[in-house]
């Protein structure tokens, strides 16, 4: 009789790893041999247990893996943004952006608190949202639910953005179901609250979708040489030096573009600051 199963890891709590395996729920350990091998098991993975011993015996290859929020094996990443309380940081969105493709998983910004800007203050938004659907990206709000699962139906997707967005928030809207646990904007911190304390896989309209912990800043950990490349809009324009890294070479086409109002300021100032915060 075969005791192994193939299943997924959507759910990691201490050593506790809950397995999903022939549409049951197993409550795992690792085997130590991971530890020795520095293998850390991840939520996403795919992996092959011992049903009758509770225990995960192979963590397959990954596809790819983040490592803020920790997951592997994502098709999809569902960066959501506030636009107010917390207000729009273009810095974060770019870093989270990068993070992201940086490990070959597919972005879409998800604008949520729509409601809460004036006319001005969504006038000025217009020119923004522009700007990142115009060099590739997929920009949505969160009040387009029917829109939303169309474009993740089928996939694994990561649901990550800063803390007080509406991550889980947006997962009862996807299903009522869920019931997760909200939070409204702590007024004395002029931030969301946790709600989330682990990441966890969600089967949602044929998606698995995960919850994962907020955060209010971000580590860029790929190397420092992949940095000019991930700025998409970048690699549409030709320079001088093959090698250019558009800070103070001469005929460099991205700064050429950038002084004719091509690439947005926001984004080629992100990107010097980035160059000086990475090692």
């Amino acid at each position: 009789m075969n005791n192994t199963l193939n299943g997924i890891i959507i759910k990691i709590i201490s050593n506790l790893y809950t397995v999903l395996a022939d549409k049951e729920i197993y409550e795992c350990r690792a085997r130590g041999k991971f530890r020795k091998d520095n293998i850390t098991p991840l939520v996403g993975d795919f992996v092959v247990i011992d049903k009758e011993n509770s225990y995960i015996l192979e963590i397959k290859k990954r596809r790819n893996e983040l490592s803020r929020p920790s997951i592997a094996n994502v098709d999809v990443a569902l960066i959501l943004t506030s636009v107010k309380e917390p207000d729009l940081s273009l810095n974060l969105l770019d870093k989270e952006l990068l993070c992201i493709e940086s490990v070959q998983v597919m972005p879409i910004i998800c604008l949520s608190k729509m409601d809460l800007l004036t006319k001005e203050e969504l006038k000025s938004l217009k020119p923004i949202i522009d700007y990142y659907k115009k060099i590739g990206y997929k920009v949505i709000t969160n009040k387009k639910i029917f829109t939303l699962k169309r474009l993740i139906k089928g996939k694994t997707v990561v649901l990550t953005g800063q803390t007080g967005a509406g991550k889980s928030t947006l997962l009862n809207k996807l299903d009522s179901r869920l019931n997760l646990k909200t939070s409204s904007i702590s007024k004395a911190l002029g931030r969301g609250v946790h709600t989330t304390r682990h990441t966890e896989l969600f089967d949602v309209s044929s998606s698995l979708i995960a919850d994962t912990p907020g955060f209010s800043a971000l580590d860029l950990t790929f190397p420092k040489d992949d940095l000019k490349h991930l700025f998409i809009e970048f690699n549409g324009y030709r320079c001088k030096y093959k090698d250019c890294m558009h800070i103070n070479e001469t005929d460099c086409g991205v700064k050429k573009a950038l002084e004719e109002g091509k690439i947005r300021k926001s984004r080629y100032e992100n990107y010097i600051k980035f160059r000086g915060e990475m090692k």
